[in-house]
């Protein structure tokens, strides 16, 4: 068996590694590393959850370990999809450069650009950025990439989901030809094919596992789910939630819960927190501060449920999370290899449970083609989706039905016959426009029409005497 001593590491790089507890690499670090520390592309292709990360940290720590990094020019540049997976990049660094002398920089949005201007200024020997935030700097005139020596693209796939392709392709142009680039993806779309045959030279190619498969070790199901009635669907699925969580009893030490939209993360936080289960959301919507201190009580155990968009679906490391559960299916299906995938992490036991609802079936059929198996399908604990009609219902509801049928039942009796005694007193040429005038909705306005006729119809007997007469002076010409 492969041993991080044979792979030809720093020594202090070594020492780094043994303290945090590792010596076996991960498949796709030993397939990886060696190719990287020869200054070959590498294209990685893997899982989520396999230690794509260390696969590059590891051997571009190593091939820094020389060298002086230079004011405003890194000398190598990873590049990540969100900000939470920059920032556990960065944490991956410091654990294995504690006994090196190498700086880095991390852009990303929701922190100061004059921090960052300060870091950059100084020199980095590793700079880690979301692109968005990267090209603000080089705009701005601040970052120059001519230095690059190593270039990283992690999570190749979400980029392509979120939109960066094109932001990647101008950070590739801006970088020298001859640097060395290792791309990591968990999935092979035609768009990333296509970048890697432009942008990467012979590379090596690294598949520990085939594209969209998921782990062996994930328990999975599904409840297919249809609500009572159509307005009651949010009430009746979150509720079909809580149950899930209930019957896992213990087993389900903590959990997250992924939604497809940032306002059902909300939503369904608030829910669990109201029935006594400690949620909290993380989207990106949410101030980055708020979103690092949610992920660092997840992390650390002290909340149990984390309720994610996609943003939290990829690359984040979080060790021992028991339980999955998607409240909606993902849009697109290879989503939810990446979603489930936070579970079930070096060789533990995890647990997945999908909520789909008729309108999803079709995305459903699409997740079953793509990792090519029947999820078995879970009874529904609720019965056929009834539920409580109160649950997560504002109590106002009723009472505020009630009034409308007390107010139509009081509508007064004689209004008819009043208006209908009225019309009966004018002359046939007098009543016949009045009766237009009111299916045409200009029900007791008077017009003066047909001789003069200024009488105000149907208004009842209770009208005060001086709404009469202006009626009378407007139209009497």
């Amino acid at each position: 068996m492969t041993k991080f001593t044979d792979l030809n590491l720093d020594p202090k790089v070594l020492k780094a590694i043994a303290d945090a507890g590792y010596d076996t690499p991960t498949p796709i670090q030993a397939g990886a590393i060696p190719p990287a520390l020869e200054g070959r592309d590498v294209l990685g292709i893997a899982q989520t959850g396999t230690g794509k990360t260390a696969s590059f940290t590891l051997p571009m720590i190593t091939m820094l370990a020389k060298g002086r990094a230079r004011a405003r020019m890194p000398r190598s540049l990873v590049l990540a999809p969100t900000r939470e997976l920059a920032a556990q990049v960065a944490e991956n660094f410091d654990t294995y450069t504690k006994h090196l002398k190498l700086t880095k920089a991390l852009l990303i949005g929701g922190v100061s650009f004059k921090e960052q201007d300060a870091l950059i200024d100084r020199g980095v020997d590793v700079l880690i950025a979301t692109p968005g935030r990267l090209l603000d700097h080089f705009e701005r005139g601040k970052l120059l990439l001519t230095g690059v020596q190593i270039m990283v693209v992690d999570e190749a796939d979400r980029m392509l989901d979120m939109g960066f392709i094109p932001d990647i392709e101008r950070i590739f142009s801006l970088t020298p030809f001859t640097r060395q680039t290792l791309f990591f993806s968990a999935t092979m779309a035609p768009e990333i094919e296509r970048i890697t045959n432009t942008f990467l030279s012979a590379p090596a190619k690294i598949e520990v596992a085939r594209a969209a498969t998921t782990s062996e070790n994930i328990r999975q199901g599904v409840v297919m789910f249809k609500a009572s009635r159509k307005d009651r669907e949010g009430t009746e699925k979150r509720k079909l939630l809580r149950t899930l969580i209930e019957n896992e009893g213990k087993e389900c030490k903590n959990a997250i819960i992924f939604c497809n939209r940032k306002v059902d993360v909300d939503v369904v936080a608030k829910s669990m927190k109201k029935y006594g289960l400690d949620a909290a959301p993380i989207h990106g919507d949410l101030d980055q501060s708020k979103r690092m201190e949610t992920l660092d009580g997840f992390r650390d155990g002290s909340l149990r449920f984390l309720v994610a968009s996609d943003v939290a679906a990829r690359g984040l490391d979080i060790p021992d999370v028991s339980h999955v559960f998607n409240y909606d299916v993902p849009s697109h299906a290879e989503d939810y290899v990446h979603r489930i995938g936070r579970t079930g992490r070096a060789g533990k036991k995890g647990t997945t449970m999908m909520i789909c609802v008729p309108r999803d079936e079709k995305n459903f059929t699409d997740i079953e083609r793509l990792v090519k198996m029947e999820i078995p399908r879970i009874e529904n604990p609720l019965g056929g989706g009834k539920s409580d009609k109160t649950e997560d219902t504002p109590k106002a509801d009723a009472s505020e039905e009630k009034p409308k049928r007390e107010r139509r039942a009081r509508k007064p009796k004689d209004d008819a016959p009043k208006e209908k005694e009225t019309v009966q007193a004018d002359t046939k040429d007098d009543a016949k426009p009045e009766r237009e005038q009111r299916s045409r909705g200009g029900r007791g306005r008077g017009r003066k029409e047909d001789g003069g006729n200024t009488r105000v119809v149907g208004m009842g007997d209770h009208m005060p005497t001086f709404i009469a007469k202006s009626f009378e002076e407007r139209y009497s010409g």
